[in-house]
């Protein structure tokens, strides 16, 4: 494919999920139609796509509407393309930019559209970064580094480095966690490396990573990960010698690649359903990474922060205070209950483990840590609270 042949079919994409196809569902749709593809064509078609879902309001503005074709004309803008290269008219190209369409556009509007928010919850964003709101929203505008979590009961990081690179991945160490790499080179290497297959790393996010550090483990401590959906954190959690882990999740089907995942990193991690756990007594510590907005993550999983709305928003919130009240009561008497999102807004951080506590005054707080993108990994939170016995 050209460049100019694989802008057009990103224009196309961008109008399937416009009209409500779900963004893997139409990549994955397109790739099994086009044979003719490469990967280089596939991963061009997709950063199209993803770099156009993460900027969409100010690339609607640089490119004078909100079809695929505007968009992808914003970011060819943003990208200072020769428009006349890629809008050639050639077969399976862009037609040519009409003069309507070259006089279209502007510079985004200063705040939400600038940023990529949306105008409902700028304030909340700005409210809760401060200072930092902008320069987070800048860096959500691009692309998420890819991190591995090393094993490092089976291996060292400085061994992982060493094997990646003799296979054509480079990797650094990250400074948010000691278990953390960031891939530099190679990227798409990783899941067919033997590194990888072999379970000496797992794809994880750094902070992520570090959430799980932050936790006060030790050798013996039952642990149950109460919302382990695809269980990375639960991996993490079994990395950890002596310690026993149960993963749980509402919807079990999320953890369904769990046992093979686990089997790979060669960690002990049992699976529960919820009627299982009601049976599984309690535990030393309890970690519930809630449901949120994901807007820490919002890199990743960009359609996320479209998708959200004020009344979902409210949904989320409520789904977080079950969740919290319900998981809380599988901590033992002098066990610790955590309380984790991958969220950059204090509303389902800092407001939630306080709304708790004064919901359960026999618990007091312990700990509270943030981490934001501008430390290099995605926006998470925890707050370690315990009985105050």
């Amino acid at each position: 494919m050209t460049p100019a042949a694989r802008v057009q079919t990103a224009i196309t994409l961008l109008d399937e999920i416009s009209a409500g196809s779900p963004v893997e569902k139409a990549l994955t749709g397109w790739a099994r139609r086009s044979r003719y593809a490469g990967s280089k064509d596939r991963a061009a078609v997709r950063d199209h796509v993803f770099d156009v879902i993460r900027q969409r309001r100010s690339l609607a503005a640089l490119g004078g509407g909100d079809s695929g074709r505007q968009l992808m004309l914003g970011l060819c803008r943003r990208k200072e393309l020769d428009l006349a290269t890629v809008f050639n008219g050639a077969p399976h190209a862009p037609v040519p930019l009409a003069e309507s369409e070259l006089t279209a556009g502007r510079d985004p509007l200063e705040g939400a559209e600038a940023a990529d928010i949306p105008d409902w919850l700028w304030p909340q964003f700005h409210e809760s970064l401060g200072e930092l709101a902008g320069r987070a929203a800048e860096i959500m505008q691009t692309r998420a580094a890819v991190h591995l979590r090393v094993n490092i009961d089976r291996i060292t990081r400085d061994e992982v480095i060493a094997r990646l690179a003799a296979e054509g991945i480079v990797c650094v160490p990250h400074s948010v966690a000691t278990t953390a790499l960031e891939v530099t080179e190679g990227a798409r290497k990783v899941t067919q490396s033997e590194t990888f297959k072999s379970g000496f790393v797992e794809l994880q996010d750094a902070a992520s990573q570090a959430v799980v550090e932050a936790l006060k483990l030790e050798p013996g401590m039952r642990v149950l990960d109460y919302c382990a959906g695809g269980g990375g954190k639960a991996l993490a959690l079994a990395a950890h010698a002596g310690v026993e882990v149960v993963a749980h999740d509402v919807a079990p089907q999320r953890m369904r690649d769990l046992p093979e995942r686990a089997a790979r990193n060669k960690a002990n991690i049992e699976v529960v359903t919820p009627k299982a756990l009601r049976s599984a007594g309690q535990f030393d510590l309890v970690l519930a990474d809630a449901p949120c907005s994901g807007s820490g993550s919002w890199r990743r999983a960009p359609a996320g922060k479209w998708q959200l709305t004020p009344d979902r928003f409210e949904d989320l919130l409520q789904t977080q205070r079950e969740v919290m009240d319900v998981a809380s009561g599988f901590v033992s008497g002098k066990g610790t209950f955590a309380y984790a999102t991958c969220s950059a807004l204090n509303a389902e951080n800092n407001e939630q483990s306080k709304g708790f506590l004064e919901r359960n005054p026999d618990w007091v707080l312990e700990s509270m840590q943030t981490w934001t993108v501008l430390e290099g990994g995605d926006g998470f939170f925890v707050a370690q609270m315990s009985r105050g016995l």
